[in-house]
Order: C-alpha cells, then sequence, then structure tokens
C-alpha cells in the first residue's frame, strides 16, 4: 500500500516502513541477547519508569526521566553499533581501536552516571516526604 501517490514518485511506503521496523526490532533483539549492560539498562529503564508513576511524579519529571532513559538506551545501541563495526574491520587487537571502544563505552558511562544522578535528584524529595 502506498501512501500520498503521485504520478512520477511515492511519499510512502507502507512496505518499505514495515520492513524499517523489522530491521530495528531485529537489531534490539540482537542487542538484549548479545549484550548484558544493555540488558542491565533496560531494567534499570522498567524500574524507573514504575517508579513515576508510584510515585506520581510530575509531568515534567517524567519528560526528563524518559529522556535520560531512552538517551542510555540510544547511546548503548550505538556503542554495540561501533563495537561490531569496528570488529569487523580491525579482528585483531590494535591499541588503536581499543581506545574507540574504550571512548564509546565512556560515552554510555558518563550518560548513565548523569541519569542516575537526575533520577536521584528527581526521587529522592519523593522518597522522603
Amino acid at each position: 500500500m502506498k501512501l500520498f501517490a503521485s504520478r512520477k514518485k511515492m511519499i510512502f511506503s507502507l512496505k518499505k516502513i514495515i520492513r524499517s521496523f523489522q530491521h530495528a526490532f531485529r537489531g534490539l533483539k540482537y542487542t538484549f541477547k548479545k549484550e548484558q549492560t544493555f540488558r542491565i539498562q533496560i531494567i534499570i529503564a522498567l524500574i524507573v519508569i514504575t517508579l513515576m508513576f508510584y510515585f506520581n511524579i510530575t509531568p515534567l519529571e517524567k519528560i526528563i526521566l524518559l529522556i535520560m532513559v531512552f538517551s542510555v538506551l540510544s547511546l548503548e545501541l550505538v556503542n554495540t553499533t561501533a563495537e561490531n563495526i569496528l570488529n569487523v574491520v580491525e579482528p585483531n587487537f590494535r591499541p588503536r581501536v581499543q581506545i574507540i571502544k574504550d571512548t564509546m563505552a565512556a560515552a554510555v558511562l558518563v550518560a548513565a552516571f548523569g541519569s542516575l544522578i537526575i533520577g536521584l535528584i528527581i526521587f529522592l524529595p519523593y522518597l522522603f516526604k
């Protein structure tokens, strides 16, 4: 099914959109199966989302927490992608490649640490009410 069809070019193809989602979900499934840190981050995300509703926090606080959660998860996906690309490009150990991998992991760590701080700032007042 094609949406917004014109004679010259189709703007949207439902088949292509569905195929894109299938690829994306396959990538999520792969990362979930292969990356322990991603599984841990998913568990933490579920805990944060549960606490959001338990404490009935403000809409702005919910938005901030969701941005942080999805930023960490997205960055972990980028990290996994970079590692896989580097493993294909340079399968043997090279210090230069290790620096790239370590730096990508550090980016995830910084985002996770920032998310932790923001989570504490938001949740601590609710814990001590």
